[in-house]
């Protein structure tokens, strides 16, 4: 792993795509910023944390060997690989809410960005960016967030958890081509509301129940409505009205 730390920066995935067009990086290059100021979520949504408490880290994968159609599937890789670090350290009740937050209960984790790089080659380039609460211990704006010292009551190294994150991250995605069918029976084990009647919301501020069955190949969530019909929505279509801050 070849590591670049930082004490500040706007955004790591920013700072790690821009890199990676100026220069040749290693494979699983990391950088990892101990002050994030302007960190992204889903949708622009802007991803809050304090300095020296947290996780904020990018990693670079270099030539994606996932078809473009089933591009989700990295999606689920690298939710998985943190969900087995926060089992290792027995964190209680930890599940994915899609496309991407890392919940324990109801309370926000951490959470993914994942921004995809294509090539005039072909070839895609991905930049994986990981904000896990850690250290800190009171979120007076996010009241519906936690962390790993919250949950346990305990102080964590830092940098020996993002080296196990990444480690995790780097052996999941190199056994894919062995475990993408049991990738995705283990992602849907762990998905947030599966299988449980939600309310939902859609841009225009129309809210209905759902039911979510599966999550297709693109990523688009697979959801049984009224009267047993089935629709697939994208990120940008539907919200879920939990008591849970998305990214």
């Amino acid at each position: 792993m070849y590591l670049i730390k930082l004490d500040a920066i706007e955004s790591t995935n920013d700072f790690l795509k821009h890199l990676h067009t100026q220069q040749t990086l290693p494979n699983y290059t990391v950088v990892w910023a101990a002050n994030q100021t302007k960190g992204k979520g889903q949708m622009g949504a802007n991803w809050e944390t304090e300095p020296f408490k947290n996780l904020t880290f990018s990693i670079l994968i270099k030539e994606v060997n996932i078809a473009k159609e089933k591009l989700f599937d990295l999606n689920k890789i690298v939710s998985l690989a943190v969900l087995e670090v926060l089992q290792d350290f027995k964190i209680q009740d930890i599940s994915v809410k899609w496309p991407n937050d890392i919940l324990s209960g109801n309370q926000k984790l951490g959470g993914i960005l994942i921004e995809n790089q294509w090539k005039i080659s072909g070839e895609i380039h991905t930049v994986v960016g990981i904000g896990l609460n850690v250290n800190q211990r009171k979120f007076e704006q996010l009241p519906h967030a936690t962390s790993l010292h919250l949950l346990t009551n305990k102080e964590y190294d830092l940098q020996f958890l993002l080296e196990l994150i990444v480690q995790k991250v780097k052996e999941t995605y190199e056994k894919y081509p062995l475990l993408k069918n049991e990738l995705s029976k283990t992602y849907l084990e762990h998905l947030y509301k599966r299988n449980v009647p939600t309310v939902f919301e859609n841009p225009s501020g129309h809210r209905f129940m759902g039911i979510i069955r599966d999550v297709l190949p693109n990523g688009k969530l697979w959801m049984e409505l009224e009267d047993d019909q089935f629709q697939s929505f994208e990120i940008k279509e539907i919200k879920m009205l939990v008591n849970v801050s998305s990214t």
